[in-house]
């Protein structure tokens, strides 16, 4: 029996043999956090208190680090490949002569929905390292699309022929709170106003003359291992069957139903954008549950970080990069990479869930 994977990658074989796809785009656009980062904050060399920024971070396909939270590709990369269109520059680059036309990505490590101010009204402000929030991220962009397409005509017609990926956003959100020891009824006011910044996001980008987006909902966080292992519980009840914290994936669970009923409201005022959602919540759950379905061996156990520590290879204090962690032989065969962040290989899926469906609504080949 096939599995999902190596059916999508027929799939995608079958495609470009043939020339040809359902769809084509000029250009990727792509704005989000460390889920989608492709190196804007190593433009100018990593700095060397970035653990993402150290080996063995990039050995599976760059052989260095390039500032991307993987051992490899992000799902951005493979679908720029995929669209046979370059690897989306960091906005950020600091290379004379950049070409952004065909893409440019502003997602930056650590960003949030919010801005700093929503953070420090909720004393929160020293939870927030990196300010490369949304808007600003929106900012980025728009000094950019001189270079890109020029006069305003231009622009709008060379983004309605690009494709733009707004998100994931608000796991960083969610940390700064949770981390910073905020209850969860307390997130769980957060929320709203996370959705509410995210389309408005959307709405500012389908002003610019953007056509096709997708946005993204969040992980199911109680299934990555920084949660697990600082959340741990001795009460079995606490956990769902897949070994996930329940309380932590229904908080995903509550902003991804919030997210889904914000893009309705979206499709209703702009008939003629196709807004597409990206489910990671759906399918990184059914990877953990069900990982040979996807060509992985393990859902839960970390790659690279504290070998044999703990239940899933994970402290906090041997981190991915960090003096004290290593990483597996083989990564090809793991979901989760460094307790937060995915493996090339699960990202490739994504992808292809996000091109073909089902992960992906409508799909972006529809």
């Amino acid at each position: 029996m096939l599995t999902k994977a190596v059916v999508f990658i027929l799939f995608l074989l079958s495609v470009s043999r043939c020339g040809t796809s359902w769809q084509s785009y000029d250009a990727i656009y792509n704005f989000g956090d460390s889920i989608s980062d492709t190196g804007n904050l190593c433009t100018g060399g990593c700095p060397s208190w970035l653990t993402m920024g150290q080996p063995p971070y990039g050995t599976s396909y760059f052989g260095r680090p390039t500032g991307r939270c993987s051992d490899g590709r992000v799902v951005v990369d493979f679908l720029a490949q995929f669209f046979r269109l370059p690897l989306l520059p960091p906005s950020k680059s600091k290379t004379n002569g950049t070409d952004f036309r065909k893409g440019a990505n502003m997602a930056i490590i650590g960003a949030t929905a919010m801005n700093l101010d929503f953070f420090q009204s909720h004393g929160l402000g020293s939870s927030i390292w990196n300010n490369g929030p949304l808007d600003t991220q929106i900012q980025w962009f728009l000094q950019l699309m001189p270079s890109i397409c020029g006069g305003a005509g231009d622009c709008r017609s060379h983004l309605s022929k690009s494709l733009f990926i707004l998100g994931e956003f608000g796991g960083n959100d969610y940390n700064a709170a949770i981390f910073g020891g905020k209850s969860l009824d307390e997130v769980y006011t957060y929320v709203p106003h996370i959705i509410n910044k995210v389309t408005s996001g959307v709405e500012t980008l389908i002003g610019l003359g953007a056509v096709d987006v997708v946005v993204p909902g969040v992980l199911p966080i109680g299934c990555f291992p920084l949660y697990l292992t600082l959340y741990g519980s001795s009460n079995q009840s606490d956990y769902d069957g897949d070994g996930c914290l329940r309380r932590f994936n229904d908080l995903s669970g509550y902003h991804n139903r919030l997210l889904r009923q914000g893009i309705g409201r979206l499709r209703s005022k702009y008939a003629g954008v196709r807004l597409m959602y990206g489910d990671f919540y759906t399918q990184v759950a059914e990877m953990v549950r069900s990982p040979r379905s996807f060509g992985l061996d393990y859902g839960l156990t970390v790659c690279c970080g504290a070998s044999g520590q703990g239940s899933y290879n994970y402290n906090n204090k041997a981190r991915c990069g960090m003096s004290g962690s290593s990483a597996c032989k083989d990564p090809q065969n793991y979901l989760n990479w460094d307790g937060i962040h995915l493996t090339e290989h699960a990202y490739r899926s994504i992808a292809y869930g996000w091109l073909t469906g089902p992960y992906c609504v409508p799909a972006i080949l529809h």
